[in-house]
């Protein structure tokens, strides 16, 4: 079975990510945009820790990019996706709300859009 989960670089998307891979049940592409909101080092070390594991696969993409996102979708063909990223902190929000139009409105459509 193949798991698409976005987001897989920030604090929960990581540990989904790590618990299925871990089952080896499930192969698991994790995408992540790797913004700078947060420390982008230590998302680099968490997927350090996630690429340990044969079952994990990580693409750097941007969710909200809908062609990318097609791509993607087309030569892997999930079965199943855990749809995690979204633009993190909701005070940023209230100073840069355009950043969570893109990421958390436009992005959770397109990744309902990409199986289209």
């Amino acid at each position: 079975m193949k798991v698409l989960v976005t987001g897989a670089a920030g604090f929960i998307g990581y540990h989904v990510a790590r618990r299925l891979s871990e089952s080896r049940r499930c192969d698991v592409i994790g995408i992540d945009s790797l913004n700078d909101y947060y420390p982008v080092a230590l998302k680099r070390a968490r997927l350090e820790q996630l690429a340990a594991t044969e079952k994990f696969r990580f693409v750097q993409l941007d969710f909200a990019d809908l062609e990318k996102l097609k791509g993607l979708w087309a030569q892997v063909r999930p079965d199943y996706v855990v749809h995690l990223g979204a633009q993190a902190n909701v005070r940023y929000s209230v100073q840069n709300p355009a950043a969570y139009v893109q990421s958390n409105l436009v992005g959770f459509f397109s990744c309902v859009a990409s199986k289209a």
